[in-house]
């Protein structure tokens, strides 16, 4: 509470009781009557003492109760999901058809590989709040369709790495020394030792495209061979993967000196035919190639091509752009060896993967971490109920400037400044926090931390995100700015005392921090000695009590004010001919 004549008298400190002349008062309600014409009218103004400070528990981003399991993964998954209170089905091999009619059901999604959670799925999904892949990537789920409806998509990035490490240095053992060729010319009876004269892996170069958990692991196992291994990766420093025994260097530079190659990455729109007809030019005579990421990423078509001129020299094929691969051509080439996806199908594999991902969903919903999570990295640093606070003075601000602002939409650029070393690594979550409230009443807008800054996007908003350092007065505070249809709007807020406090609204600097809780008027007017007295009488006639009433401490000019109230006003045009702007919320 703060403001008006009351303030005058009140102890700087909200712990302390306030002051008269006659002494302290009480922490407690405090009744001052107005009379105005023959009607006295009855302002209670309630002060709330300061809480104790909050007990620092860890705090769940979303609630997860029931999920529906569509394909077989280890029973070690229903088991943990079921121990830690989630209610588990198992349903595999539904067509498209019945999953749409089975999902809106739940609450969470665990899927492998053959489940492909298209926009139609998502879309039909009502309660849905994850998707977890058991394993890596997750190419068979619309990340964009489930993120723009706030979806959690999550995988479990170490869950097959060994797994598939060890799938890759199979397969480039075996094209040096033509193993499965050999094998099966046994099985039919022949004997051709010249047939399938190999080479070493002593002392040749291994390039590694993708520098992940997965290339890591096959660098490692590769160099016990005394291969020399070169990468390029965009992301991983030079000097991390330095320290495995890989040096780094671009493409251009990698392909001509390499004696085999394989790829570690995603399937995105840079990586999609990565290696091509003008790469394998590129390359030396006779290269061979692994590929055990995800089809595509070699161009199938270029790749058949440099296995009929010898270019490249045998190719190790564990994924195809078309699984399973109609077109056999490449599949029957003698030069290539050809598995049906087999990467992540080991036991070990499967357990770890089915357990990864009932641990990361049981993990988050305690609240201890977010692991794995692929489009909700704003979510990973939200498990503290410090956090907890400061997304919930985004959201407040956001909803403040929202209903100041309702009558000059739509909004066309949103800044949000955190000040000071508290909130240096907060300004992710606040920025979303903020559009949060600023969209969350805009029509057919559904918005949460995962998808708000796409929503935002979708709709025109320039967004702005800033921190600067400042003195200890300011620690904590968190400034919103706002343009909507050419008015600028700005809404200063903190956590006092485990509360979201309004510090200002638009240049009106409160005396008192303003509590974000509970029913809010807020209005701009003139400064007057009557005003107070003629807002409550206005408010009286509608039957709603004033519980708080704030002002600015500058008493020139047009000022915002904020009244704390019972209830909602039914038409804020009842103060129309005191106010020249007005605004009301429910916090």
């Amino acid at each position: 509470m703060g403001a008006g004549p009351l303030s005058e008298g009140r102890s700087p400190n909200p712990r302390e009781p306030f002051k008269t002349s006659r002494g302290k008062l009480p922490v407690s309600t405090i009744t001052l009557s107005l009379f105005r014409a023959s009607s006295a009218i009855q302002l209670h103004f309630i002060h709330h003492p300061a809480p104790r400070e909050p007990v620092r528990t860890k705090m769940a981003p979303v609630s997860i109760k029931s999920v529906l399991i569509s394909e077989s993964v280890d029973p070690r998954c229903k088991a943990l999901l079921q121990e830690n209170g989630i209610r588990v089905t198992e349903k595999q091999q539904m067509s498209k058809d019945e999953l749409i009619a089975e999902i809106k059901d739940y609450d969470g999604l665990v899927v492998r590989s053959a489940t492909k959670v298209t926009a139609d799925v998502i879309n039909a999904a009502s309660n849905l709040k994850i998707i977890g892949r058991a394993g890596t990537g997750v190419d068979n789920v619309d990340v964009d369709a489930a993120t723009n409806k706030g979806i959690i998509v999550m995988n479990t990035p170490s869950g097959n790495t060994i797994s598939a490490a060890e799938l890759t240095c199979a397969l480039l053992m075996s094209l040096s020394r033509n193993v499965p060729q050999a094998a099966m010319s046994m099985k039919q009876g022949n004997w051709d030792r010249k047939k399938f004269m190999g080479a070493e892996l002593y002392g040749k170069v291994l390039g590694i495209v993708g520098l992940g958990r997965i290339g890591k692991e096959v660098a490692s196992r590769m160099q016990s061979f005394q291969m020399r291994t070169i990468g390029y990766d965009p992301i991983t420093p030079t000097e991390v993967s330095a320290s495995w025994g890989v040096e780094q260097m671009e493409l251009e530079e990698l392909w001509p000196q390499c004696d085999y190659i394989t790829v570690h990455t995603p399937l995105m729109p840079s990586t999609v035919g990565l290696l091509n007809d003008e790469s394998f030019a590129k390359c030396k005579k006779g290269v061979k190639v692994v590929n055990c990421a995800r089809g595509g990423i070699i161009d199938e078509d270029a790749l058949l091509r440099a296995l009929e001129s010898g270019q490249c020299g045998g190719a190790g094929l564990d994924v195809f752009v078309e699984e399973p691969p109609k077109n056999r051509a490449l599949v029957n080439h003698p030069n290539a060896i050809s598995c049906p996806h087999l990467g992540a199908s080991t036991k070990e594999a499967q357990a770890r993967c089915g357990e990864d991902i009932a641990l990361q969903i049981v993990d988050m919903v305690k609240g201890k971490k977010l692991v794995g999570a692929v489009n909700a990295q704003v979510l990973a640093s939200t498990f503290s109920q410090e956090s907890h606070l400061l997304i919930k003075l985004g959201e407040a601000i956001g909803a403040v400037l929202q209903s100041c602002s309702s009558s000059n939409k739509p909004f066309s650029q949103v800044k949000i400044t955190t000040q000071g070393d508290g909130m240096k690594s907060s300004g992710g979550y606040m920025t979303s926090s903020v559009l949060v409230g600023l969209l969350n009443h805009e029509s057919g807008c559904c918005p949460n931390l995962i998808n708000v800054l796409s929503l935002a996007k979708e709709s025109g908003i320039e967004v702005n995100q800033a921190h600067c350092a400042t003195d200890e007065a300011a620690d904590g505070v968190c400034t919103v700015e706002i343009e909507a249809n050419g008015c600028s709007y700005k809404a200063v807020g903190a956590v006092h005392g485990g509360v979201p406090v309004l510090l200002e609204l638009s240049n009106s600097v409160f005396r008192q921090p303003v509590r974000l809780t509970g029913n809010l008027l807020l209005f701009k007017a003139p400064a007057s000695p009557q005003l107070l007295t003629s807002v409550a009488g206005v408010l009286a006639t509608e039957g709603v009590e004033i519980e708080s009433f704030s002002t600015p401490s500058d008493r020139s000019g047009d000022l915002w004010y904020c009244v704390g109230v019972s209830s909602l006003l039914r038409d804020l045009g009842a103060l129309k001919s005191l106010v020249k702007e007005s605004a009301q919320l429910a916090i």
